[in-house]
């Protein structure tokens, strides 16, 4: 791009996240990008952006020439669709969270992407996790080598109560029709991401799903999983969006020592010796190494969407390397399938996950369901959906 030519950006779906990250692109806070078109079928989501050009219909945004990139903050399965369609228009594409419903719904649009027209073209997903300092700091350790082999990963992620109006907010929400999920799809994509981003993908995945376990709806909304690695080394990963007050607590133990994040509070509990070497080593029968307690200072919050929304305008002018790629995207929807699937096959899973079989599964769960939103909200998804080409 020229020097001083800024990135043409449209917005589909102007809901909570859209229409911030449309608000922030007006405001001229993310540098070399500017606003240049915005979607959603509600028109009054549209009113605050009269002076632009505004569009019902996303296809119809992806084909009008007035952006060269687009963010996609549809609901979850209209991602998949929009990203395809804009990848085959030559356009660079950011899309929220998760990637896609499924792990075979990604697949297609890592092929678009490998096919796209021009290999310039940027895909990028709303990771904005992966600038939070506590984790940065965390994969670095991990990545060199200060904790040693990892031995067990803990993470308890119960903080995210959610009220049943919540839950009936809109028809599409928390239906497997709607949403493809619960707690693993809307709030833990970015815990997964992290988790493998960190410490990479399981080898064998057994969870146990409370399927309208604290609400009334049909998807899971307390999760306990247990995770395998190759390398011996186990995790549990815990969620809920029906305990109050709820824990937020990563515990990552190796043979170098352990780490706690809770809170803005970083603990690294280091062994002076490997613990390995120690137990060869000496001829105490009950002792353990000696540690040292250190307190690592990390900076609250980090650049977050802004940071992300910046990388990838930088990533499309001056190809700096993205920070959240799609194509990683995959892996944080693969472990949230394998943990639904293990609890609904009520058996141990192993990864890579058969994508058609889940894909199957899912649409069984959707051709077999009964369950009825109130009335007057079930209509708002299906309308979405025609209206965004899924």
């Amino acid at each position: 791009m020229q020097d001083g030519e800024k990135v043409r950006v449209g917005v589909i779906g102007l809901g909570n996240m859209g229409s911030v990250h449309a608000r922030e692109l007006r405001a001229g806070r993310v540098q070399h990008a500017e606003l240049a078109a915005v979607c959603d079928i509600e028109p009054a989501a549209l009113e605050p952006f009269a002076d632009l050009p505004r569009f019902s219909d996303g296809s119809e945004l992806i084909r009008s020439g007035q952006v060269e990139a687009v963010l996609i903050a549809t609901p979850h399965y209209d991602h998949t669709p929009l990203s395809i369609e804009g990848l085959g228009h030559g356009l660079h594409v950011l899309s929220e969270k998760p990637l896609a419903v499924h792990k075979a719904d990604c697949e297609l649009m890592l092929d678009a992407y490998r096919k796209r027209p021009n290999p310039e073209q940027v895909f990028a997903e709303m990771f904005n996790q992966r600038l939070d300092p506590r984790y940065r700091k965390l994969r670095a350790l991990v990545q060199g080598g200060e904790l040693g082999e990892i031995q067990r990963i803990n993470w308890i992620i119960t903080d995210w109560f959610r009220s049943e109006a919540y839950y009936r907010a809109g028809g599409w929400r928390a239906t497997w029709r709607g949403e493809g999920g619960g707690v693993l799809l809307n709030q833990c994509p970015h815990n997964l991401d992290l988790w493998q981003w960190i410490f990479g993908l399981p080898q064998r995945v057994r969870a146990f799903c409370g399927f309208g376990r604290f609400h009334e709806i049909e998807v899971e909304d307390q999760v306990t999983a247990y995770l395998e690695y190759a390398s011996g080394a186990t995790g549990v990963f815990i969620t809920s969006t029906g305990e109050a007050p709820g824990t937020n607590r990563l515990e990552v133990a190796g043979e170098r020592g352990k780490v706690v994040i809770e809170g803005s509070s970083f603990t690294f509990t280091r062994n002076e010796v490997s613990s390995v070497e120690y137990s060869r080593s000496t001829r105490e029968r009950f002792s353990a190494p000696p540690v040292w307690n250190v307190q690592i200072p990390i900076a609250a919050g980090g650049a977050q969407h802004l940071g992300i929304l910046q990388n990838f305008v930088n990533a499309i002018r001056d190809g700096e390397p993205l920070i959240a790629p799609a194509v990683e995207g995959i892996h944080s929807v693969e472990l949230a399938n394998a943990m639904i699937y293990s609890s609904l096959q009520a058996d141990t899973v192993s990864l890579p996950l058969d994508s058609g079989a889940y894909a199957a599964e899912l649409e069984r769960l959707i051709r077999d369901s009964h369950h009825e939103k109130p009335k007057g909200s079930a209509a708002r998804r299906d309308d979405f959906a025609r209206s965004f080409g899924s």
